[in-house]
């Protein structure tokens, strides 16, 4: 008996584990419009967790590894001004699936998705509501989303004579390729 039981346990710990996902080269890039400036900032040094079984996302970026056009942008983003990334080294969501019911990952497709949760910036967190879509092909998975949020909700708000070259919607569109872990 007590064999049986060592056996489902070994068991059970290998079908939690074949349901995660992870990646840590995914991208997100950020991007800004105004009549006087597009600013595009793009980071692959993304981390992220996908479990399949229960539908959770989890997403941690260092704030220093975005890269922009210009030299100059990517200090001013980094500086007490913007995104603080001395104080503030690391942005990261924590979510769920709300319609896991509509994805199968056994079998390949591309699957509509809503996706609910906390998106954290510097020292603010807010629930965040986004589409996207996850596409299995041949037992891989990847996940691409497009969705806004006001940078001044996140406390990045930038020198003021400077405020006229940032949108106050800055898009964030998320790209990830996931292996099986």
């Amino acid at each position: 008996m007590k064999t049986l039981s060592v056996v489902i346990l070994i068991l059970a710990a290998f079908n939690v584990n074949a349901q995660d996902y992870l990646t840590r080269n995914g991208n997100i890039s950020i991007y800004s419009h105004t009549d006087l400036e597009d600013v595009k900032g793009n980071n692959n040094e993304v981390v992220s967790l996908l479990n399949s079984a229960t539908g959770s996302f989890d997403f941690k970026v260092a704030i220093k590894s975005f890269h922009f056009a210009k030299a100059a942008m990517e200090d001013h983003f980094n500086d007490e001004n913007y995104m603080e990334t001395d104080k503030y080294p690391k942005a990261g969501f924590s979510g769920k699936i709300t319609n896991m019911a509509d994805i199968n990952f056994s079998k390949d497709g591309v699957y509509t998705v809503t996706v609910s949760g906390n998106l954290s910036v510097k020292d603010v967190t807010k629930p965040v509501t986004a589409k996207g879509t996850i596409t299995v092909k041949n037992g891989k998975v990847s996940i691409q989303s497009t969705f806004t949020v006001k940078r001044k909700d996140y406390h990045v708000m930038g020198q003021s004579f400077v405020q006229s070259k940032l949108s106050d919607d800055i898009q964030i569109t998320v790209n990830c390729d996931y292996d099986k872990r």
